[in-house]
């Protein structure tokens, strides 16, 4: 279908339908659950805005383990209604929602004791599959993955020939899926403002609108103007995550239950540093060690940790990373030293509060609640179960209007790029002939964009150097930079190396090398003049250099902003 671009024109609209709407609801933050908000909200005919203060997914939904799962650990906690809520969603996302961005992936659990273990895990992944079985009705039956295998520990070490052998002593086999979490959010922000939201990034909520006690919008500061708008709604919606007891001051509430952050970090290494043909997972004292593939490389994590400071704050220090490295090394035949770490990132988890302070304890639910009349307020949850708690949310707020509200048509409803894709990836090979590009770049458009990879092949047909890659990121099209700005939201610099792309977190120097030529790639669409250039470049250098801790010059930044002729 023919998307709506997100570009410099939409945006100069949608500020004017800002001032000038009264909404039937406001979605206030744009990660996961905000967006998939503002999709099931329009989706049902209502007049939606959605609101975020810095870019799409730009807190916890990029800094995920970008995995699409129930939960397997879930079951050691009796969880069981999570697991299968989040395993249906799983399937949905296979099979109907966004088949062009989740993929299935493969991981191996190391079995450590002969009898006992095996038995046990064997049961719960017995019961893992089961929950995710998908017999007739809603996804027309059938099993979306396959059933778990039980290995010996040479079977193992096939699949595995970068683990010791005295790692373990046999092995279990399971599925689950992953996705590029930034960019899902994002298509699925697209995709509402497709059906008619009207979806704004640097647009920051900085109070309620109040008549009497009951919340009726939201004062919305444009970042890039400086301009201020009262957004006026009917209902308004929180979904801000991390950060939901701060706008629980803001409309000088407070909520029935408290969100404590805890702290998840990941890894990046080069793929060929560990010799795997399949995923990892495996417990730690603190946590779950997962290796999950990705791309040219294997991220490693995670930590899960109490976090007490500000949600805008979160970032990895040397005792993270000297944990996960620990743990992995542990069962690897070749250790991995500090040096081969390519990217570090760091992310916080909305959980619902409990007592003491071990959050990987604390519930994966999601809660939805009225604290004030006209504000409904959604938080923790899961990725996985991210359009459920949309729905709730919609539900809650659908229950204050004063005109019946249909249900949710969600579970129906495919992203963006969804429709066609399969078409166009077994049509791949007469693509990259009439486009010019090898095969595995157009393999590569359509797996993050789906079927909305026609849009780029259009703009490199007109304009044959957009075909070439990035310098300092080859594994990125120039068109991708371009299309980031006209059709994806970009504004900044950072937006584009470090969600529309991984540029950030897949290369050595944290994109420092490729900035100068990704910024000169928007300046011309964004309407930069010739100081915004550096200036975007100094800004991203300078935050790189903070999310690693590093003073001294980053790889790559003699490069990074060359100097005039």
């Amino acid at each position: 279908m023919t998307s709506v671009p997100l570009g410099p024109q939409y945006r100069r609209d949608a500020l004017r339908r800002l001032a000038d709407t009264e909404f039937d609801v406001l979605v206030v933050g744009g990660g996961i659950v905000g967006a998939g908000a503002a999709l099931d909200a329009v989706s049902r005919g209502l007049s939606v805005a959605l609101v975020e203060a810095r870019d799409w997914a730009a807190g916890t939904s990029s800094r995920s383990s970008k995995l699409i799962h129930g939960g397997l650990r879930y079951l050691e906690q009796r969880d069981f209604g999570l697991v299968r809520e989040a395993l249906r969603e799983r399937s949905l996302l296979l099979t109907r929602l966004a088949p062009h961005l989740v993929r299935p992936v493969r991981f191996l659990y190391p079995l450590r004791h002969r009898l006992w273990e095996r038995c046990y895990v064997a049961a719960g992944v017995t019961l893992y599959d089961t929950l995710g079985a998908t017999p007739g009705g809603a996804l027309g039956g059938g099993r979306v993955m396959p059933r778990h295998r039980q290995l010996t520990r040479g079977g193992a070490l096939r699949e595995a020939p970068g683990l010791r052998a005295d790692a373990l002593v046999g092995a279990i086999q399971y599925y689950d899926a992953q996705v590029d979490d930034a960019r899902y959010t994002m298509m699925v922000a697209r995709t509402a403002a497709h059906y008619g939201a009207c979806a704004l990034t640097r647009a920051e909520a900085t109070g309620f609108l109040r008549e009497g006690e009951r919340v009726t919008g939201a004062a919305v500061l444009d970042a890039e103007s400086g301009v201020e708008i009262a957004v006026r709604a009917r209902r308004v919606v929180n979904a801000t995550g991390v950060w939901t007891d701060g706008a629980g001051r803001m409309a000088q509430t407070r909520t029935p239950f408290s969100v404590r952050a805890s702290k998840g970090v990941h890894l990046l290494v080069r793929r060929d540093r560990i010799p795997l043909h399949t995923g990892l997972i495996t417990r730690t004292d603190k946590s779950v060690l997962f290796v999950i593939p990705w791309g040219r490389h294997w991220i490693i994590g995670t930590t899960d940790t109490p976090w007490d400071h500000g949600p805008d704050e979160a970032a990895a220090d040397s005792a993270d990373v000297d944990y996960l490295l620990d743990q992995v090394n542990a069962l690897l035949r070749v250790p991995l030293e500090r040096q081969e770490v390519v990217g570090v990132y760091a992310g916080l988890r909305p959980l619902l509060s409990g007592d003491g302070g071990d959050t990987t304890r604390l519930s994966r639910e999601h809660t939805v609640a009225e604290p004030v009349p006209g504000l409904v307020v959604v938080t923790g949850g899961k990725f996985t179960t991210y359009r459920v708690m949309a729905q709730d949310a919609i539900d809650a707020a659908a229950a204050g209007l004063d005109t019946a509200v249909p249900a949710s048509v969600t579970a129906r409803l495919p992203i963006l790029g969804a429709v066609g894709s399969e078409v166009l990836w077994n049509e791949r090979h007469r693509l990259a002939s009439g486009s010019g590009l090898h095969v595995a770049r157009v393999e590569h458009l359509l797996q993050r964009y789906g079927a909305c990879a026609t849009d780029l092949l259009s703009l490199i047909a007109r304009d044959a150097g957009l075909g070439e890659p990035v310098p300092g990121a080859p594994d990125y099209l120039r068109a991708e930079v371009v299309y980031a700005v006209t059709h994806e939201g970009a504004l900044h610099l950072e937006d584009v190396l470090s969600r529309r792309t991984r540029i950030t977190i897949e290369e050595q120097d944290g994109g420092v090398a490729a900035a100068y030529h990704v910024a000169e790639l928007m300046a011309p669409v964004l309407g930069w003049d010739a100081a915004q250039v550096p200036a975007e470049v100094d800004a991203y250098v300078r935050q790189v250099r903070a999310e690693r801790g590093e003073e001294g010059p980053l790889p790559g930044e003699q490069a990074a902003c060359p100097a005039p002729a």
